[in-house]
């Protein structure tokens, strides 16, 4: 039997709720950017001597997911090249987002993408790394310039790649005749340059600044202002932006996680037919962007980290009543040799346990066993409705079946 699809077209093909829901998405840039204008200020004052063709200071720059880091970084590189143009100086931004595989999983694809955008190429593959960086040296020092690269969600980069890459960059300089470099940092992880090696830390981190959450009160001012413009008039209940605001604030006061709450609460309302916003819509959004965000977070972790995930995925369906960091490991061991993959050390192992904790995926508290030192008394925090999807997720990746 074919399913009859013409209620659900049809019901799309009436007349939208949105005016324009690209409002709410994370990559539109507003005109203003609201309760940032501290960082702003403090962002091109140190940027603000390349207009003098003089090398800014590194900067690096941290904060939770969704407080205005990356908006605020693109407000001045747009304005000082805007200013660069109009004053005929040679200075040159480029943007590098080190969470896409693709271009940031390796130093060779970061370097190529570099050179890329600065017009020239390499292969996809095949140089060694060194003659990729020689090509980029060339290509930056073919003429007087002052190149900044803004490497978005850098730790990202140095989880897949190493903190090598990174001093590489930053020593660049003493190599270039006519051009110089400087570069931008952003990381969400606030203690990401504590585990760096402390040369590139005080290399890459001449100046710092830190974006922190937005309040309930400052995520209500940024979704109201959002709201007029991205739906039709009289379409959100009384409450819908004060309650987005307060689970964002709730999720360390992150707008873009606002933003995505009303935009996903409209999609619902739109798929069910009605045309208005009301609360219980926005309780649904919630729980739909809580099972995405951890489809996500497990998709995009390294091979190791996902190992360790099924492990422990695997040591609560064997129903271990109390489950520490020993009985993961033995698991671990196991399905490293199915997968023929070097098994991490049991320390290494309980390093990423506490990275699980941190994302939320399991709760692990600190237990004292006494003369044999302390381990970690895990239980797993994803619901268990989604826990197959996750363990598919990670045998797809991981290939084993």
């Amino acid at each position: 039997m074919t399913v009859k699809l013409d209620k659900i077209f049809d019901s799309f093909a009436k007349d939208s709720i949105f005016k324009n829901k690209y409002i709410l998405q994370s990559n539109y840039s507003p005109e203003t950017i609201q309760h940032r204008d501290r960082q702003i200020k403090q962002v091109a004052s140190i940027l603000a001597p390349s207009l003098r063709l003089e090398r800014p200071s590194n900067l690096f720059i941290y904060g939770k997911t969704g407080t205005g880091k990356t908006i605020s970084i693109n407000y001045v590189k747009n304005e000082l090249l805007k200013r660069a143009k109009e004053q005929d100086i040679p200075l040159t931004i480029e943007y590098i987002n080190c969470k896409l595989k693709k271009i940031a999983d390796t130093e060779y694809r970061i370097l190529a993408e570099l050179i890329k955008k600065l017009g020239e190429s390499v292969p996809a593959t095949g140089l060694p790394t060194n003659q990729v960086y020689q090509r980029f040296i060339e290509t930056v020092d073919s003429k007087k310039q002052l190149l900044i690269i803004i490497l978005d969600e850098i730790d990202q980069a140095v989880k897949k790649i190493d903190d090598n890459f990174l001093y590489n960059l930053t020593r660049l300089n003493s190599e270039l005749n006519k051009a110089q470099i400087s570069i931008i940092g952003i990381s969400n992880d606030l203690v990401f340059l504590d585990n760096l090696d402390p040369r590139v830390r005080s290399s890459l981190s001449e100046e710092e600044i830190v974006f922190p959450p937005y309040d309930a009160l400052q995520l209500k001012d940024i979704l109201k202002e959002r709201s007029v413009i991205a739906f039709k008039e009289n379409i959100i209940e009384e409450g819908v932006v004060e309650k987005c605001a307060a689970y964002a604030a709730r999720e360390h006061g992150d707008a873009r996680r606002a933003l995505d709450l009303l935009r996903i609460a409209g999609e619902l309302v739109e798929r069910e037919g009605k045309n208005m916003v009301s609360l219980e819509y926005i309780d649904q959004a919630n729980e739909k962007i809580e099972r995405d965000k951890i489809f996500d977070v497990v998709a995009t972790q390294p091979k190791q980290f996902q190992l360790v995930l099924i492990s422990i995925i695997i040591a609560v369906e064997k129903k271990i009543e109390q489950l520490f960091t020993g009985d993961v490991y033995g698991i671990y061991q196991e399905i490293c040799k199915k997968t023929s993959t070097e098994p991490l050390t049991q320390r290494r192992v309980g390093d990423i346990i506490a990275e699980f904790d941190m994302l939320g995926l399991i709760n692990a508290r600190v237990v004292s066993k006494g003369r044999y030192g302390r381990t970690r008394a895990i239980n797993l925090a994803i619901p268990k409705n989604i826990t197959e999807k996750v363990r598919e997720i990670i045998k797809d990746s991981l290939g084993l079946r």
